[in-house]
């Protein structure tokens, strides 16, 4: 009987320490997950020139965090990412992470984006990088900046001294006579890719609604009815650009696409190109000496023409229906907070921060001149994401026309204004 008791008890305290290392084994976090599990983030996402960086970026942050795996995605260059992302919802496919532009976008994916107004880093964004994402009825924050960025003409120097040019254009009539003199020594003067809606269509056409004396006051005039696109003097102002590049641009700049288009700049076949500095990685890749800068893309012969549009391109979100929130939220916070994160922003990225506790180090010769141009206050808006949606697609097939020749510009004032009335 004693052996059959100690019997009992050597069980029990067996039993015991089983279903203790069991308990400690599946122990669950705050999230309700068991330390042992690992998820998988969807981050889906549009920046292609730093498709590879980001990759190599998500491998240290999966070393840090073995328990969290990020599937990168990325859709942007020629694809249209906004309807891609659209379809991925449709299908019931949710990424965890993804892109919002801000403004009238935001108002379009409320529903879905989670309130980021507490995370730890919200308190470092700039005052600029919080505009987009910031809903004006609850004032909450949705999204974190991607970064700061610019664009323009694109110059390459030692095209611009073999050619004479000393002093670099900042109104629309330098910008002509310096097109005329690359010419005369046989340059391409510019790099025309309007094969691309959104280099035409959003950052072009951006330049004469943003040089309004007010550019948000204008936009609401268009919706409300008070101000109109056909005879507003910036807008007629526009042509003189358009035409500038159409005339002195590459052969087929209708069937010019992104990559062939900052290709033909690298590689020296052209002289200037309409993007921003978020092609610096790629031109470098292909030039590793290019010495170039950025000029304004000039509508007039006024002082205000010499500024760069510069802001937020594009910001992070997260869908608050996501099982896997609370590590997105550790995802971003690590890309901005970390060392490692930071590093990738400035030096491989090589990103303008939208934090001021990111110092800007690593810039190469194009952040440098938008950040040139930010301190003297040289900047103007991107004006594009108050827009109508779809607005920017139909305004690029409207200027692919008029450079095709098949329409005056008079027929492009008044096409612009129906699609903005047809979409407000």
């Amino acid at each position: 009987m004693k052996r059959f008791i100690l019997l009992l008890l050597s069980l029990s305290l067996v039993a015991g320490i089983f279903a203790g290392c069991s308990s400690n084994n599946s122990s669950k976090d705050d999230t309700g997950k068991s330390g042992d599990d690992v998820v998988t983030l969807n981050f889906f996402q549009f920046k292609v020139e730093i498709a590879d960086q980001l990759a190599e970026m998500i491998k240290e942050f999966e070393a840090e965090h073995p328990n969290i795996k990020v599937k990168l995605e990325t859709v942007g260059g020629g694809a249209d990412y906004g309807a891609a992302l659209k379809a991925k919802f449709a299908s019931g496919e949710h990424p965890d992470i993804f892109n919002n532009g801000g403004f009238k976008e935001l108002e379009l994916w409320k529903e879905h984006l989670a309130d980021l107004s507490d995370e730890p880093w919200a308190e470092h964004v700039l005052p600029i990088g919080k505009v987009p994402m910031t809903d004006e009825e609850d004032g909450k924050l949705y999204g974190m900046p991607v970064n700061l960025e610019g664009y323009g003409f694109i110059y390459n120097k030692d095209l611009f001294e073999q050619a004479g040019i000393t002093e670099p254009p900042t109104t629309i009539s330098e910008l002509k006579e310096a097109a005329k003199k690359l010419e005369a020594e046989g340059i391409t003067p510019f790099s025309a890719g309007y094969g691309e809606w959104w280099v035409i269509g959003q950052h072009l056409l951006n330049i004469g609604f943003a040089q309004q004396p007010d550019p948000e006051a204008f936009i609401a005039g268009l919706y409300d009815g008070s101000e109109k696109i056909v005879g507003n003097a910036e807008l007629i102002k526009f042509k003189e650009v358009l035409d500038t590049e159409i005339n002195f641009g590459n052969s087929n700049p209708l069937t010019t696409d992104y990559n062939t288009q900052v290709t033909q700049f690298a590689s020296g076949k052209t002289a200037m190109l309409q993007q921003g500095n978020w092609t610096e990685n790629m031109i470098y890749e292909v030039n590793p000496d290019m010495d170039m800068a950025f000029l304004p893309i000039p509508i007039s012969d006024d002082a205000s023409a010499d500024r760069l549009p510069v802001g937020v391109p594009n910001n992070w979100v997260l869908n608050k229906n996501s099982e896997n929130l609370e590590e997105a939220k550790t995802f971003l916070n690590w890309m901005v907070s970390s060392e490692t994160g930071q590093r990738f922003i400035t030096e491989e990225f090589a990103f303008i921060p939208a934090f001021d506790n990111i110092e800007p180090a690593g810039l190469g010769a194009l952040g440098q001149s938008i950040l040139e141009y930010s301190k003297e206050d040289k900047t103007i808006p991107w004006t594009w994401f108050m827009w109508p949606d779809g607005a920017n697609k139909e305004f690029a097939a409207t200027i692919q026309e008029y450079a095709a020749g098949r329409i005056d510009y008079d027929t492009v004032l008044e096409r612009f204004q129906s699609t903005w009335d047809n979409l407000k």
